[in-house]
């Protein structure tokens, strides 16, 4: 397995890359793993643009050097860009079905990271998460090889169900956690393990 040399951080809705595990990833790039090409975006709140904005913003990255880690909506979308890539992602409290759980969210939002700064989930934003649902995030053993992913499940998770996210992606590796909330507040607990398995270490 060849070392990672390119990491995406994608952050969950109404995120943003100043929150709490980002900026713990991204210090730990930069002091740790120096030479590594490091991208944590904010992403649109549109799922169409921002698929197209990772998408075009790793269009040259190689993708066998390639990982990722996404939290929340953003481990949606990191299941869904491993399975299109081939590449390991680090899936945090991932989201499941996103359109379900995101379509009472119509309207605008404070950015949780700075309330000045102002989001709007349109209701067609719904439609194009479910286009992204119909296109299974992960693999079936009759057609390719187990998920390269890593699931962070936590039981104390106030947000979404973690037997869900374990159903969901028990094809993987998975790191079940009695206890912690949405956030991973105790994220650092797991940063080795996550670090061991996207291959930084």
């Amino acid at each position: 397995m060849q070392r990672t040399t390119h990491l995406l951080y994608l952050h969950g809705f109404r995120s943003s890359p100043q929150s709490l595990k980002a900026r713990k990833m991204a210090d730990t790039v930069h002091y740790q793993y120096p030479s590594l090409t490091w991208w944590c975006p904010q992403l649109p709140p549109s799922p169409r643009q921002a698929m197209a904005l990772l998408q075009a913003g790793t269009a040259h990255w190689p993708l066998e050097r390639t990982a990722i880690v996404g939290s929340s909506l953003g481990g949606f979308y990191a299941a869904w860009l491993s399975n299109a890539w081939n590449c390991p992602a680090v899936l945090l409290n991932p989201a499941v079905h996103p359109a379900r759980d995101l379509a009472r969210y119509i309207g605008e939002h404070p950015s949780w990271h700075d309330p000045s700064q102002k989001i709007f989930f349109e209701a067609s934003f719904v439609q194009e998460l479910l286009e992204l649902e119909a296109q299974p995030p992960t693999f079936t053993p009759a057609s390719a090889p187990a998920p390269r992913t890593l699931a962070v499940i936590a039981k104390g998770d106030e947000v979404l169900d973690w037997r869900e996210m374990l159903a969901r992606h028990e094809g993987g590796q998975v790191r079940l956690i009695e206890g912690s909330d949405h956030a991973l507040g105790d994220f650092d607990l797991y940063l080795p393990e996550i670090l061991n398995f996207l291959h930084l270490t």
